[in-house]
């Protein structure tokens, strides 16, 4: 009667064949290689092109015809991409869509960064999403970005993660002197104008007079690059850890990488469309841009760019947008916070995910009251369920900590404004925001089979 009546959640390791366990950590080995190569969202969108194209998919350029059998790719500003299969039953019958954010917290270049003061040369910073500021100090740093030059010239920079470049690095206060720091609240200690990047100490040969260390860091991007100071003015440059995705533990069950939020949703969900286009489903990736900002912007889920292509796509085949929206279904696929037990005081565990369970479904995320969330429906659960049962997914639920510590949001709400039947699914991430996550191995692989699962059924 217990094992009828009782749930329980158990572990991958615990329901999985070893079939699939050793499955799970062959398929992380493509994830590691795409996340070494896209820790910006620029990056991310050239990884997922290069994917897509070896794939079969095709660049779609809008007002183009599509039919069914159709595999395109869309392209928005570099920073943005649609992945969609045209499927065989009727488009009125909907779109299953599956949309995750390929930007990453990091620390952003200001428009004019470059200074000197006291024998060194530093960036003025800007950070970028939700960070805890003293994680990013005393930690070796690549510049990632473009910059786009006076006379329309795009340059593409990224230094720091090969083992013969410079790194770059923001200084932190000696433990000796730091006396007055340990007495301040975290959000006082380090303040954000001190998050400056050091670049430089040695001045130019041959000059006299001040800055001439600045000078020389402006001879070696001139020399090497061809830019100028006036050139920061049009670039998004950024510094983002200077190491790649490795194996934690003993066991190297664990992966331990910058950026795991969100590509380790990402890169499974482009996976699912890979292997399910030419089904009988219209399928849609979406890889968005500025969700740790609020989604804004024209490359962002707040653009009205998803409605747009849902509207050319049911045109297209004889659809009726709004039938197609209202029939559609979605998976917000963004990660949650595993249950830490170096810090239960804040997690509720019972409702809580745990590493090595399976990808985490979520109701609802928000904060206090549900604020923030479009909350799925019941029904909407009941049918996730019903088809992940039919390929074995190990999955479980799970909330952002307790209810009232704190909280978070997706960017399911704004696809649920579309009239789109949308919940949050992905997987369980320690240390969310920090320079360096760590996820699951099989919770990844769980995640992909979810993905798939909801392609297929």
């Amino acid at each position: 009667m217990r094992e009828e009546l009782v749930y329980k959640k158990k572990t991958v390791y615990e329901c999985a064949s070893n079939e699939i366990i050793e499955a799970a950590y062959e398929y992380a080995k493509g994830y590691v290689e795409y996340l070494d190569a896209s820790k910006t969202e620029r990056e991310a969108v050239i990884s997922a092109i290069a994917l897509a194209e070896k794939n079969g998919f095709k660049e779609y350029v809008l007002g183009a015809p599509i039919a069914v059998g159709d595999k395109f790719y869309f392209n928005n500003r570099g920073k943005n991409l649609f992945l969609f299969s045209i499927g065989t039953e009727h488009i009125n019958n909907g779109i299953r869509i599956a949309a995750s954010h390929i930007d990453s917290p990091r620390v952003d270049l200001k428009p004019c960064p470059l200074y000197e003061a006291d024998g060194m040369s530093f960036f003025k910073t800007h950070y970028y999403g939700g960070i805890r500021k003293y994680q990013w100090m005393a930690l070796p740093l690549a510049l990632h970005g473009v910059v786009i030059k006076a006379d329309g010239t795009k340059v593409d920079i990224a230094i720091g993660d090969s083992a013969d470049d410079p790194i770059f690095y923001i200084n932190d206060l000696l433990p000796h002197l730091g006396r007055a720091t340990n007495a301040k609240t975290v959000a006082d200690a380090f303040p954000a104008e001190n998050l400056n990047i050091l670049v430089g100490s040695r001045p130019i040969d041959g000059e006299e007079g001040s800055d001439l260390i600045k000078l020389n860091v402006l001879k070696i991007l001139n020399d090497k690059y061809g830019i100028t100071e006036e050139d920061f003015l049009s670039a998004e440059l950024c510094c983002v850890p200077a190491a790649n995705a490795r194996d934690i533990g003993f066991d190297r069950s664990l992966i331990g990488a910058y950026g795991h939020d969100d590509k380790v949703c990402a890169y499974p969900s482009m996976s699912a469309i890979f292997e399910n286009a030419g089904g009988e489903h219209t399928l849609m990736c979406i890889l968005a841009d500025k969700e740790e900002t609020g989604s804004e912007g024209s490359t962002g889920m707040k653009n009205s760019l998803m409605s747009d292509l849902i509207d050319i796509i049911a045109n297209a085949l004889g659809g009726t947008p709004s039938i197609v929206r209202a029939n559609s279904k979605c998976l917000s696929a963004d990660v949650s916070a595993a249950y830490d037990p170096n810090f239960s005081q804040v997690f509720e565990k019972r409702n809580s995910a745990l590493l090595n369970c399976g990808v985490i479904l979520m109701k609802y995320t928000g904060a206090g009251g549900k604020s923030g969330t479009s909350d799925a429906s019941a029904e909407y659960i009941g049918w996730l369920r019903q088809i992940m049962a039919k390929d074995g997914v190990i999955w479980q639920t799970g909330e952002l900590g307790k209810v009232d510590v704190g909280g978070g949001g997706t960017v399911a709400k704004f696809i649920a404004e579309y009239n789109i039947d949308t919940v949050d699914l992905g997987v369980p991430v320690i240390s969310m925001h920090a320079p360096c996550e760590v996820i699951s191995k099989v919770d990844l692989y769980e995640t992909y089979r979810a993905f798939s699962a909801f392609c297929k059924y």
